[in-house]
């Protein structure tokens, strides 16, 4: 028992050095690198090629042999003259964070099918977003906005949640769908922090803070803040607010803005019958409709990963192992 005992601290001690070097490693790297531009690369799915090819491997166990041919020759027949002249459905995917980082990579989307795409092409965008900061899902929506500039039918699928940004986001659409307990809405302005004067008051810290001109910080993290600096906070809640609502009357002016626009959130099925969505179906269920008038292709553009990051992410990784391997250990003991 002794002897494993002394094993486990020496892997232990072992795992953590190599942590700590990996760590080391990545933050030299890091440093050495004056900051560039993230590049990466623009990724083209056959979707409809994936879709034939399942049809005929199920067709194939179904059918007998005869009957397997027969059909395969009427399929690929089918299928060249659904390459040739059918028009083109791009599936974009949006799964947004807090700050819509992944604002840089729809840019990318939208410029590479913008170039391509004719009058009677579409996109089809997944979209799934709790929301977030204004700015950056307000330049999100700018960049769906410019396939609607160009005439190129766009439908907003949610199957899972768009509110607050994320709602922002899908009002763009030609056409918005979701799937029956999906959530939207949410047409509302949060802001909240903490405020730490009282703890550092009680421990005689003084936090200093200068500005010019009378707003320039409305409320703070640890100043004392003042009515006059809560008031003015909570009018540019109340603007931002009204710009919301005009950006989604003019969007949507079928809406009662004054109804949806409390910050509530609705599912699939309510969201219909307040016209914040215009049917009840999938992505996945549009997809399949599109499968036989479309040529669909997925357009995804993946960002490629630094030294750093990726030293960063196998350290991580060495960690969380280590970790999982001795929690198991303790617990079998």
């Amino acid at each position: 028992m002794a002897f494993l005992m002394e094993y486990g601290m020496f892997l232990a001690k072992a795992a953590t050095i190599v942590f700590a070097i990996a760590l080391v490693i990545g933050i030299i790297v890091n440093a050495s690198h004056k900051p560039k531009a993230k590049k990466g690369q623009l990724e083209f799915t056959d979707l409809s090629k994936h879709y034939r090819q399942q049809t005929e491997d199920l067709q194939q166990r179904l059918l007998d042999k005869k009957a397997f041919k027969q059909w395969q020759k009427t399929w690929h027949k089918a299928a060249k003259v659904q390459t040739d002249q059918h028009p083109c459905l791009f599936l974009l995917e949006f799964n947004g964070s807090l700050d819509a980082r992944e604002t840089d990579s729809l840019r990318e989307e939208v410029s590479a099918i913008l170039a391509v795409a004719k009058p009677e092409d579409e996109v089809l965008l997944r979209l799934e977003s709790g929301g977030g900061m204004v700015h950056g899902y307000g330049l999100a929506a700018s960049q769906l906005d410019r396939l609607r500039q160009q005439g190129i039918p766009l439908t907003i699928a949610v199957d899972k949640v768009a509110a607050s940004g994320g709602y922002m986001m899908a009002c763009i659409g030609n056409k918005i769908i979701a799937a029956p307990f999906a959530i939207l809405g949410s047409i509302g302005v949060i802001a909240q922090l903490p405020n730490f004067h009282k703890l550092l008051q009680k421990n005689h810290i003084d936090f200093e803070q200068f500005t010019a001109g009378e707003f320039k910080r409305t409320v703070t993290l640890f100043g004392e803040n003042t009515d006059k600096g809560r008031q003015k906070f909570q009018q540019e809640l109340e603007e931002t607010h009204i710009l919301f609502k005009s950006f989604v009357q003019q969007h949507r002016p079928q809406l009662d803005v004054s109804r949806v626009a409390t910050g509530e959130h609705w599912l699939g099925y309510q969201a219909l019958e307040l016209q914040l969505v215009d049917e009840i179906q999938t992505s996945d269920d549009f997809l399949m409709t599109k499968m036989t008038s479309h040529r669909v292709f997925k357009v995804s553009y993946q960002l490629k990963k630094g030294l750093a990051d990726k030293v960063g992410m196998a350290s991580a990784n060495v960690l969380s192992l280590w970790w999982q391997k001795l929690v198991q250990h303790n617990w079998q003991r």
